[in-house]
């Protein structure tokens, strides 16, 4: 891969590499642009093939929060980091280390917890750096963001209820979570408390034993997600699960879930799930909750305020699906189109030269 071509295609400011010897830190940093505000986005720990898939991953996810933050309203620009490994090298030594790199960027990058990383290493990062957000309550920071993540994807579904069906109540219709990791646990919880029949998509079977106790539903194994007949689809999990082999099998008429970059080519499957009849809504539109939350602790955090916010998010999945039905479009170059806008309009404001200056 040519690092520095794939960085101008999709427009980043720059990319860090990260490394520690002793705690067996690897990790890239990619800060996308900063028009916004200060790049803010999670940091994933992973266990990738090969170094030039972890590059190609953090690139893409750091691209989708710049539009994450601009879509939400939020002065805050896009930025991701990955560490490479599996769970199994996590140590106080390697997030601490991590964090002086994080420090090393003066600001310019604010991180968070993703993929496999928590609340406990954020303690760690914020020992180093105060660059950090979703840290302890205990120590001042916001806590684990899954529930206002879930909760915005919760609103999301209703819009796009409302939208295709007519009305936004979930109680009776049945919805498909592909994960129920943090994110899909909390969304099974809101959607089963709103009478919601809901069915389970998981690799670990404690996690579906769980879930099916607390919220009763079915299993689907493999392939049986993407053929549920159900009413939405909600893939939680991994990324890259929506292509011309998934999208055929796709039997429900609405994909809204919090997993980030579920489209395998955001131009080729957003038509294809258009020409199929299936509204989608981009990741980066609905799961923006988590965003909304940590930064809120930039302001001074409060939850009723995060929920609240988070709430939000039906106003704007709505708009994003009247754009692409009014323009023709897809959702994604609808979504896209809305956040360049933002980030454009910023951008002329401040190349105004202020008078006397």
């Amino acid at each position: 891969m040519d690092a520095f071509s794939e960085m101008n295609d999709l427009g980043h400011e720059q990319v860090l590499l990260c490394r520690h010897r002793a705690s067996g830190l690897r990790a890239i940093i990619a800060i996308h642009d900063t028009t916004l505000g200060p790049a803010i986005g999670g940091v994933r720990l992973y266990d990738y093939a090969s170094e030039a898939d972890a590059l190609r991953d953090v690139l893409r996810l750091s691209r989708g929060m710049t539009y994450k933050a601009a879509v939400a309203g939020l002065d805050l620009g896009g930025g991701k980091a990955v560490i490479l490994g599996d769970r199994s090298i996590k140590s106080e030594a390697l997030f601490r280390a991590f964090g002086r790199h994080v420090a090393s960027l003066g600001g310019r990058f604010i991180t968070a917890e993703d993929m496999n990383t928590n609340v406990e290493d954020m303690n760690w990062i914020r020992r180093e750096t105060r660059f950090v957000t979703g840290s302890g309550t205990s120590v001042g920071g916001s806590g684990d963001p899954s529930p206002v993540t879930a909760w915005g994807i919760y609103h999301g579904i209703r819009a796009c209820l409302e939208v295709v069906t007519g009305t936004p109540e979930v109680a009776g219709r049945t919805v498909a979570i592909q994960g129920v990791g943090a994110v899909g646990w909390q969304l099974a919880r809101y959607l089963h408390e709103h009478g919601a029949r809901l069915m389970f998509s998981d690799v670990n079977g404690a996690r579906l034993k769980q879930a099916l106790e607390a919220f009763g539903g079915v299993v689907l194994e493999g392939n049986d997600f993407y053929r549920a007949p159900c009413d939405v689809l909600a893939p939680c999990a991994i990324g890259g699960v929506l292509n011309p082999r998934t999208i055929k099998m796709i039997r429900a008429p609405i994909v809204a879930g919090g997993a980030n970059n579920q489209l395998d080519d955001e131009v080729r499957d957003g038509e294809l799930l258009v020409a199929s009849g299936i509204t989608y809504v981009p990741d980066y539109v609905i799961n923006a909750g988590g965003l909304i939350s940590v930064a809120g602790e930039l302001h001074g955090w409060s939850r009723e305020k995060s929920m609240m916010d988070a709430e939000g998010i039906f106003t704007t999945v709505k708009r994003v699906l009247d754009k692409a039905r009014a323009a023709g479009v897809t959702t994604v170059t609808a979504s896209n189109r809305v956040a360049e806008e933002r980030i454009a309009a910023v951008a002329s404001v401040r190349t105004v030269r202020a008078p006397g200056g």
